[in-house]
């Protein structure tokens, strides 16, 4: 385990904390958006008349309408992405990467209107009379390179398993734990059976459940929401301050929260951002590719109106739910992740000045020679030696209780590099929260008090588990590329049980594996929409000449 988070900690390092793929995602976005004449302002009007299915003809090819694919595809990013994505920018970036998510969102507009209007252009019909599009198809059929092409699909696949699938019902079971007290193992065991009765019936049953779930889950979250941002109306113009005052100026440290540097908030900005509205990342295309529309640039147009919902709307609201709730910098009881501990050797505050700049040394990972190691004695669950600071969530964690089997532990537990060598124990305390803990702890600063964290807990439900129905196609269409139709069924069994296995391992590390997929997968992707550029160019201007 510990290998595997080593290699987690270093793909992490290369490909989110650095700043080559924040400007390779934002710098496509800024090159198509002046390419194109910013197509997200000039056809966002006309989005929404193509999303009423008024320009539909019966003859139509293709699978869903326009209001389906939209609907499939919100389904399948609207999910823990905007309830304990935006909490993990935070958590990670500070307030500022808010800002980097609107930029990337904005931007993201166009590389989803690009990549959109290709899929649908190169979809392909299957001998089943059923419909496949996305990157794969335009990589291969209008670059014709093959190997990209499949290269994608790998990547897909393993996007599907790691994005779409494992953070959702990781999510869902930690908060139906938190919440109603209800098993990990339960909630997964239910929730994989009812995922595998939709999932079985393919895009059609998908997409009929998409169009009634997510104005649903939509209005449900909304209002609790704005219930939340009301009850602190006075600290909605101070919360906006913070995002932009820390765009260009690092983020300082405030109660629990030891600050973030410009690129972190820069950097998890651009990541959750992408998460989030998965612009440039080739997923969404593959639901549209089955839209009923006359023009593929048609269905480019009902794209734009993704990133917009999802991310500009529903992203910030969440983010005003929890900056103005103040939860963000204060410290709550809570069980701790083993892979988020970290022993230091020394008696550390972050009440401190002076301590705050090494404490941030070991923001990203817990190693170095201020790193504990050595036997320490439990008594009555408490540790006895007070020069060991322990962190959690990257935070000083206080009051700090350890137990066996439920009962406080008394005995010696083994420390080496910082890390706990027994997992039989459970430690508590109080430290940050993160992801949708987070946010279900924001609910609760409003005039819902404690029942605030039901509505996040249902929310969470549905847009988490809408995600993985979504996801599921995805993967759907990776395997016939790379397999064929009879390989489907079992893409689906290793899908449900992978969303099974989620439910009860460590959060932190399905959350890393997500972090990293996300740009491996959208690499591949942009190369191939730039490649493809000229196309889009002349796609584009026909469809203007055509309707003036």
């Amino acid at each position: 385990m510990e290998t595997f988070t080593n290699i987690l900690e270093f793909l992490t390092y290369w490909l989110v904390d650095q700043y080559w793929f924040p400007v390779f995602l934002i710098g496509s976005g800024i090159f198509f958006t002046i390419y194109l004449g910013f197509p997200q302002i000039k056809y966002f009007k006309h989005g929404w008349r193509i999303l009423s299915g008024r320009y539909v003809k019966d003859d139509t090819q293709g699978e869903t309408t326009p209001f389906q694919a939209l609907t499939t595809a919100l389904s399948g990013t609207v999910g823990t992405g905007n309830i304990g994505g935006v909490a993990l920018a935070i958590f990670l970036g500070g307030p500022a990467a808010i800002f980097w998510m609107w930029i990337t969102a904005f931007f993201g507009m166009t590389t989803k209107f690009v990549e959109v209007t290709l899929a649908h252009k190169y979809r392909e019909i299957l001998p089943d009379g059923s419909i496949s599009g996305g990157p794969m198809y335009y990589i291969e059929n209008g670059l014709n390179m093959k190997w990209l092409a499949i290269l994608f699909s790998i990547c897909l696949l393993l996007m599907c398993i790691g994005t779409g699938n494992m953070p959702q019902i990781s999510s869902i079971a930690v908060i139906m734990n938190d919440t109603f007290d209800i098993p990990k193992y339960v909630t997964g065991a239910i929730l994989a059976i009812l995922l595998w009765m939709v999932i079985i019936g393919g895009i059609k049953r998908i997409a009929q459940i998409a169009s009634k779930l997510v104005p649903f889950m939509a209005f449900w979250y909304l209002v609790g929401s704005f219930a939340v941002i009301i009850s602190n109306y006075e600290n909605i113009i101070p919360s906006l301050q913070l995002i932009f005052i820390h765009v260009f100026t690092p983020a300082a440290a405030v109660g629990g929260f030891l600050g973030a540097s410009v690129a972190a908030a820069l950097t998890r900005g651009v990541n959750r951002g992408l998460y989030s509205n998965e612009a440039g990342q080739g997923s969404a295309p593959i639901a549209h590719a089955s839209s009923k529309t006359e023009n593929p640039i048609e269905e480019g147009m009902v794209s734009i109106l993704e990133p917009f919902i999802d991310t500009i709307i529903i992203c910030t609201i969440t983010g005003l739910v929890i900056l103005s709730s103040g939860v963000w910098t204060e410290k709550f009881e809570n069980k701790f992740e083993e892979s988020a501990m970290c022993y230091l050797d020394g008696n550390y505050s972050d009440h401190n000045q002076e301590d705050i700049p090494l404490l941030q040394d070991y923001l990203l990972s817990c190693s170095g020679n201020e790193t504990f190691t050595g036997r320490e004695e439990i008594v009555d669950g408490v540790m006895q030696n007070t020069s060991v600071t322990l962190m959690h969530n990257r935070s000083v964690a206080e009051q700090i209780l350890y137990k066996l089997d439920g009962e406080v532990f008394n005995g010696f537990v083994d420390i080496e590099n910082g890390k706990l060598n027994s997992t039989n124990l459970t430690v508590e305390g109080n430290s940050l929260l993160i992801g949708a803990d987070l946010t279900g702890k924001a609910f609760t600063r409003s005039i819902f008090g404690e029942y605030g964290q039901y509505i996040v807990a249902i929310g969470l439900l549905l847009f988490a588990f809408s995600t993985a129905i979504a996801w599921s196609y995805y993967g759907d269409r990776a395997t016939v590329h790379l397999f064929g139709e009879g390989w489907v069924i079992y893409y689906r069994i290793i899908y449900v049980g992978a969303f099974f296995t989620a439910a009860i391992i460590d959060t932190k590390i399905v959350w890393d594996i997500a972090t990293v997929i996300g740009p491996i997968a959208t690499v591949p992707n942009l190369l191939a929409i730039l490649f493809l550029r000229q196309e889009i160019k002349k796609l584009d201007a026909e469809y203007i000449v055509v309707k003036n």
